[in-house]
C-alpha cells in the first residue's frame, strides 16, 4: 500500500511540475502536498484500521472535494500574467496615472507593414477563402473570413501562397472559432530558433541516452521479473545466472512498451514530425519501469496525422501484448479465490474485472477455470496484462493521452474538451465504486483537459480512420467492462 502511495506521489509531482510550474508562482511542493493529501489520509486510515475498514463519509468525500478546489485556488492566487508584468516593467509610474495612460495609448503590435499586409491579403483568393478581417494579436495575425471550398484544399492553397510571400517566417494555422467558423492564424515560426539550437550543440536524437536508459530498464525489469518468478533476495544475491529466470518478463515488457513507442515514432517520422527517440524510465521496484515516452518537437500538420500518430501506439503495443498475454496465461495456475483481490495482486488476480481479459483467459485455460477461481500469473502473463492496462490508460479519451488525440482528430478540439471533462467526472464516480480506478481518477484530475491543435485543425478524417477510431473506443470498453453475470454463468466462471 505504501508502495502504491510512493508511485502515486512520484507521478503527481512530475504532473504538477510540468503543468503548474509555468503558470503560477505558488511553490510546487505546496501544490503537491495538497493533491497528495486525500491519498495519504486514506492510506493512513487503511494502515491503522485495516484495508477492509470502511472510510467515514466525511473522510471519504471531504478531502476529495476540498483538495481540488484548494489546488485551483492556490494556482490562481499565484498565477503569472505575462502582459501585466511586461507593462509594469516597461512603464513604471509613481502615481498609477502614467501607467494607465501609456497602456491606453500603446498601439497594437503589427508584425507586418502596410505593403506586407496587402501581400498577405492577396494570399487569400476570394474563391478559396473570402478574407473579411485581419486581427493583430501579440502572438498571431488572425485572418477571418468565409470558407468557399473544402478545408484541406483551402489550407494547402493559402499555406502555399503565404510561404511564397513570407518564406518560413510564419506558421500557418487553420482553426475553428467557438462558433465553429474556420479562420487562419499566422504565428512566428520557431523552427529557425530550433535549428540554431541544434547547430549550437542541442541534438534532437540522443542515441547514447536512449541506449543507456534501455539497458538500465532491462536490468531493473530483469530483477523484478526474477522476484515475480519466486526467487528470494538471498538467491538473487547468489549470482547473476539466477537472474536468467527474470529475462522472460523483462524481454516481454520491454517488447510491448517498445513497440508502443516505436509505433508512435514511426508514424511521426512518416509525417516528418521532429521527434525524439523512445526513452525508457527504469525503477528498481514494483514493475521495474514507469514505461517509455517520446517527445514531438514540431507541430502536427493536420488531424489525419494526429490520428495516425495517436492510434499507432496502442495498436502496435496491443498486437504484441495479446499473444504474450495468451502465452503467459497458458503457463499460469488457477487458484481458489482468496478473501482479498485487486488489480495489482498478480498471485491472485480476478480476471473477471475485464471482458477482454476474461475471454483470453478462457481461451488459454479452458475448463480449468471455475466460479470461485483466480489466477496466479506467470511472469509472461504479468507483462501481457500490464500491456493491456497500459493500452486502456492510453486510450482514455482525455487531454493529451492517445485516446484524447483520437477523439480530437475525429470530432474536433471543442468536442474533445467536452469528452475529456465527461471522462474525468466518470472516472471520479467509478473510483467510488471500484477502488482500482482511484489512481486513474487522480491522474486525470491532474492532467490538463486541453490538447494542442494541429496546424490544419479543420479538415476532417476519412471513413476508414473514423471506423478505426470506433474500434479503438471498442477496445477500451472491452478492457474496462467487467464480465456480465449471464455471460460469466454461460462460460462457467
Amino acid at each position: 500500500m505504501w508502495l502504491l502511495l510512493l508511485i502515486l506521489a512520484v507521478i503527481t509531482y512530475f504532473v504538477v511540475k510540468s503543468n503548474a510550474a509555468p503558470i503560477t508562482r505558488t511553490p510546487i511542493w505546496i501544490l503537491w502536498l495538497v493533491l497528495m493529501a486525500p491519498a495519504t489520509l486514506w492510506t493512513i486510515w487503511a494502515m491503522i484500521y485495516g484495508p477492509d475498514a470502511p472510510l467515514p463519509p466525511l473522510l471519504l468525500l471531504g478531502p476529495f472535494l476540498v483538495c481540488p478546489l484548494l489546488y485551483w485556488w492556490l494556482v490562481q492566487k499565484g498565477r503569472i500574467v505575462p502582459d501585466k508584468e511586461a507593462q509594469a516593467t516597461a512603464s513604471p509610474s509613481t502615481d498609477g496615472t502614467q501607467g494607465k495612460e501609456q497602456k491606453s495609448s500603446q498601439p497594437t503590435p503589427r508584425p507586418i507593414d502596410a505593403a506586407e499586409e496587402k501581400s498577405l491579403r492577396d494570399c487569400f483568393p476570394w474563391g478559396v477563402y473570402y478574407l473579411q478581417q485581419l486581427d493583430y494579436r501579440p502572438q498571431a495575425i488572425l485572418c477571418r473570413g468565409k470558407l468557399q471550398v473544402a478545408p484541406e484544399m483551402a489550407y494547402e492553397r493559402v499555406k502555399g501562397n503565404v510561404e511564397d510571400v513570407f518564406g518560413d517566417r510564419f506558421l500557418v494555422l487553420f482553426q475553428e472559432s467557438l462558433q465553429g467558423q474556420p479562420f487562419f492564424a499566422l504565428v512566428p515560426n520557431p523552427a529557425q530558433a530550433k535549428e540554431d539550437r541544434v547547430n549550437n550543440g542541442e541534438k534532437l536524437h540522443k542515441p547514447w541516452l536512449a541506449l543507456t536508459l534501455l539497458l538500465l530498464t532491462g536490468f531493473t525489469t530483469t530483477m523484478v521479473g526474477a522476484e515475480m518468478a519466486g526467487l528470494t533476495p538471498e538467491k538473487l544475491q547468489a549470482g547473476i545466472q539466477t537472474l536468467m529466470v527474470g529475462l522472460p518478463y523483462s524481454l516481454a515488457i520491454l517488447t510491448i512498451l517498445g513497440c508502443h513507442e516505436l509505433s508512435h515514432y514511426g508514424a511521426a517520422i512518416h509525417y516528418k514530425i521532429r521527434t525524439t527517440l523512445p526513452y525508457f524510465i527504469p525503477i528498481p521496484f514494483f514493475l521495474g519501469t514507469f514505461g517509455a515516452f517520446i517527445q514531438m518537437k514540431s507541430p502536427v500538420p493536420h488531424r489525419k496525422a494526429l490520428f495516425d500518430v495517436a492510434i499507432a501506439g496502442p495498436l502496435g503495443g496491443l498486437v504484441v501484448a495479446l499473444p504474450i498475454l495468451w502465452w503467459g496465461l497458458a503457463q499460469s495456475t488457477v487458484e481458489p479465490m482468496p478473501d482479498n483481490t485487486n488489480l495489482l495482486r498478480f498471485d491472485a488476480l480476478d480476471y473477471r474485472f475485464s471482458l477482454l481479459m476474461t475471454l483470453i483467459t478462457k481461451a488459454a485455460l479452458g475448463s480449468q477455470l471455475g466460479a470461485n477461481t483466480v489466477l496466479d500469473l506467470h511472469p509472461l502473463a504479468i507483462a501481457g496484462y500490464i500491456g493491456l492496462i497500459v493500452t486502456a490508460l492510453n486510450l482514455m479519451p482525455f487531454g493529451q493521452l492517445d485516446g484524447g488525440h483520437i477523439i480530437h482528430a475525429m470530432l474536433g478540439q471543442r468536442a474533445a474538451i467536452v469528452t475529456g471533462q465527461i471522462t474525468r467526472v466518470a472516472m471520479v464516480l467509478l473510483s467510488f465504486i471500484r477502488s482500482d480506478f482511484f489512481i486513474w481518477a487522480i491522474i486525470l484530475l491532474l492532467m490538463p483537459v486541453g490538447d494542442q491543435p494541429a496546424l490544419n485543425d479543420v479538415s476532417e478524417l476519412d471513413d476508414r480512420r473514423d471506423l478505426l477510431g470506433i474500434l479503438a473506443i471498442a477496445i477500451l470498453i472491452l478492457i474496462l467492462l467487467p464480465v456480465p453475470p449471464p455471460l460469466a454463468q454461460w462460460l462457467g466462471i
